[in-house]
């Protein structure tokens, strides 16, 4: 990991200790980030790391709890749920997982990995919700004693399929990244018009040593033979997990998909989980994440079809690789827009030359430049709830982001509206209504003026 992690008052939840003790976790994750390149440094940087997570679940997880109950929250008990599952089981399982390794870059990558994306997440979530700020994305978890019935299926079928021994690191996986993955997404139709989503997440090298070695590959990557070896695996676990479940009620298949990582993070925001398992293999990650019932966006990911199977598959292949070449030499651009149909647009605008982010309100826009600061904002000026204006202020706010430059989008070009945009001092603005090679032509003018 690169990416520095950069605290924003937004993430305060107006609890002083709590307040406080977020922050500290930023300081040290920063400190593990920094030196997580350097192999003689893995040692004590993820020996410190544990030594501070457990101090805060000991201190900071009862504070909160404390507070919680002080305030009577409602989502008490789900949220000490997640608690003890990072502290007894995600922390345990990472910590266990270096020590058999030697501290490997791949252990450590996961354990930045993990950490990183389960402090974000739960910030800017769950301690949020304390204090009525949105709501808890794990309220329609299923009970503990059917989690565990799934972890026991899930891990014995991981053994029967691959003779992996399987641990559980966590049993609330928020989408964090753990390494180059592929994600696999299954639609069911189910009794009475419902819908299952089933989301399988493969680390690559898993793969590799799994599916790979089944079918006797030599490639050193994942290519379009592993992935049809993967889909078919995928839908025969899926298939052998349902005789562990007789009420599980997915009668068929109606779509597959095979999704980057960004399409996964959004699908996974969007959804209440009943399922988000992470385990490590002890060959790689593999992740089960079951959303039922749902009505699936149309539209997201590559839809693979009997007839398009082996040409979907290679663009995907080639766009992984293709976004993995490039990744680094880039300029970061990020489009928050509320409508999809606009920030898909802009996206294959254009990905071609800039590595693109998308966010669909103010609040996922912070949550994406904390993660990965962006070079370039172009920013919906007239988004619903939190628009343009009021997320420029956010984001100047804050020192860390307040250098950031943003250049606002609009449907709008009369004089009275332009006139509202340029008193804030934007880098710029862009009508919606331009054709596409203009606003492309303007991106890329921002960036040469840069340069000079």
């Amino acid at each position: 990991m690169e990416e520095q992690l950069t605290w924003n008052e937004r993430f305060n939840i107006g609890v002083d200790h709590i307040d406080k003790e977020h922050q500290k976790l930023f300081g040290i994750m920063n400190k593990m980030i920094r030196f997580g390149e350097n192999p003689e440094k893995h040692q004590w940087i993820c020996d410190e790391g544990i030594k501070f997570f457990k101090a805060h679940a000991m201190k900071h997880f009862t504070e909160e709890e404390e507070y919680m109950k002080s305030i009577r929250y409602g989502g008490y008990t789900t949220h000490k749920r997640l608690h003890d599952n990072f502290r007894d089981v995600t922390l345990p399982q990472l910590e266990w997982e270096l020590e058999q390794t030697g501290y490997s870059v791949a252990a450590v990558n996961h354990f930045l990995g993990v950490c990183t994306g389960w402090l974000i997440g739960h910030t800017l979530t769950e301690d949020l919700a304390i204090v009525g700020e949105g709501e808890s994305k794990w309220g329609e978890l299923l009970p503990d004693e059917e989690q565990a019935s799934m972890g026991e299926a899930i891990t014995h079928l991981i053994y029967d399929m691959f003779r992996l021994k399987a641990h559980i690191i966590s049993k609330q996986y928020g989408g964090e990244k753990f390494g180059d993955g592929i994600y696999y997404r299954l639609e069911y139709e189910a009794d009475e018009g419902g819908e299952w989503e089933i989301i399988l997440v493969f680390e690559e090298r898993l793969l590799l040593n799994t599916v790979g070695k089944m079918i006797e590959t030599k490639t050193s990557k994942v290519d379009s033979m592993v992935i049809n070896a993967t889909r078919y695996a995928a839908r025969q676990f899926v298939e052998k997990l349902k005789r562990y479940f007789p009420s599980a009620d997915l009668r068929k298949i109606k779509a597959e998909n095979l999704l980057n990582y960004e399409q996964f993070q959004q699908v996974i925001d969007k959804k209440k989980l009943q399922f988000s398992l992470l385990l490590d293999t002890g060959m790689g990650y593999f992740a089960f994440c079951v959303s039922a019932p749902h009505l699936v966006e149309k539209g997201v990911g590559t839809n693979i079809k009997v007839e398009n199977a082996m040409e979907e598959i290679e663009k995907y292949l080639e766009r992984n690789m293709v976004e993995k070449a490039v990744h680094q030499k880039k300029k970061k651009v990020l489009v928050v827009d509320d409508s999809g149909l606009m920030r898909q647009a802009i996206k294959q605008l254009l990905e071609k030359d800039y590595e693109v982010g998308l966010a669909q309100s103010g609040m996922a826009a912070i949550r994406s430049m904390t993660l990965n600061r962006p070079d370039l904002v172009l920013l919906d000026y007239e988004m619903p709830v939190c628009d343009g204006r009021q997320v420029l202020d956010m984001i100047r706010a804050e020192e860390e982001t307040a250098d950031i430059p943003v250049i606002f989008l609009t449907g709008r070009g009369d004089k009275e509206s332009i006139q509202k945009i340029v008193p804030l001092k934007p880098a710029g603005y862009l009508l919606k209504t331009m054709k596409p090679e203009e606003i492309k032509k303007s991106v890329d003018n921002f960036f040469e003026k840069q340069k000079g």
